[in-house]
């Protein structure tokens, strides 16, 4: 968070090597006492918002897993957590998590954040860094890349990026893949959700923004190996605002934040206007050869 040395030594050259949360909390609690200036205390206070924002989250076991929810509970997510795309991802060793990035917001300021679970009970929450992790819409590829893990993100507000990284929350150097090109995604694009893997290439949700902030949804084909290669992308959007839909507390919107496969077909849920969700249904196959056709 590029707090100067000269603030954030008072607090850390007290501490061992390996502390625990409590330890820091009280010796930022024993400076903040002090006579000290305005830069200094702001800045201690953003090293606690910081570690706050690592948390555990265990439900009991006897719960029913629609009464598990997860509310804002660290200061940067007081006014909200948005966005969740949730993921299966496969490790190289065979073992599966699910993960899910999402953006923490205060009223202030955004944070990218990652949440992990095994077993849809105990839950990790971690915020996550680099010159990357910022603004919103970051979404992780279910598996790695040539050894490393992939990520998409909207970095910038208007084009599609990727990113890869040898931590799961450490993204520096995003790749800009992606670019406004039709008229109906010409403001911004984005993805829906975490890439989806099909034996012809890696299958993106996106949405893209148009005229009148009009929100709709298409799709892209990216190479398997090089994601930054596009195969192909739809020219028409696979889901737009219906005109008796449009009025909303988001008007104007269709929007995802993830789809699966399912016999053969794409199972894509979406918000409409920010007041109701539904879903459609696509055929993989007439998906697939549209994609690669538009390529021609």
């Amino acid at each position: 968070m590029n707090i100067p040395k000269i603030y954030s030594s008072a607090i850390m050259d007290s501490l061992p090597d390996h502390f625990e949360y409590y330890n820091l909390k009280e010796a930022v609690r024993r400076v903040l006492k002090l006579d000290i200036d305005e830069p200094r205390r702001k800045a201690l206070k953003e090293m606690t918002w910081l570690v706050d924002s690592y948390y555990d989250i265990e439900f009991d076991s006897e719960s029913k897993i629609s009464g598990r929810a997860i509310f804002p509970i660290s200061s940067s997510e007081s006014r909200g957590i948005e966005d969740a795309r949730f993921v299966r991802f496969k490790d190289d060793d065979g073992t599966e998590t699910i993960f899910a990035t999402y953006t923490a917001y205060d009223g202030f300021t955004i944070l990218p954040k990652l949440l992990s679970t095994k077993d849809f009970l105990n839950f990790r929450i971690m915020p996550m860094h680099g010159n990357g992790a910022q603004n919103k819409n970051f979404a992780l590829f279910p598996r790695k890349i040539n050894g490393k893990y992939a990520m998409l993100a909207r970095i910038d507000g208007v084009n599609n990026y990727l990113f890869y990284s040898d931590r799961i929350t450490l993204w520096n150097n995003p790749i800009k893949i992606q670019k406004p090109k039709f008229t109906w995604e010409f403001t911004q694009i984005g993805n829906c959700g975490s890439p989806i893997y099909t034996k012809d290439g890696w299958l993106i949700i996106t949405h893209g923004v148009g005229a009148m902030r009009r929100y709709c949804i298409g799709a892209s084909l990216l190479d398997l190996e090089d994601p930054t290669k596009e195969i192909g992308r739809l020219k028409e959007p696979l889901l737009s605002p219906l005109e008796e839909e449009r009025n909303g507390y988001v008007p104007n919107v269709v929007y995802s934040c993830g789809s699966l496969v399912h016999n053969n077909h794409l199972v894509l849920p979406y918000a409409v206007s920010d007041y109701a969700s539904s879903y459609v249904t696509i055929n993989m196959d007439e998906l697939l050869a549209a994609l690669k056709a538009s390529s021609v």
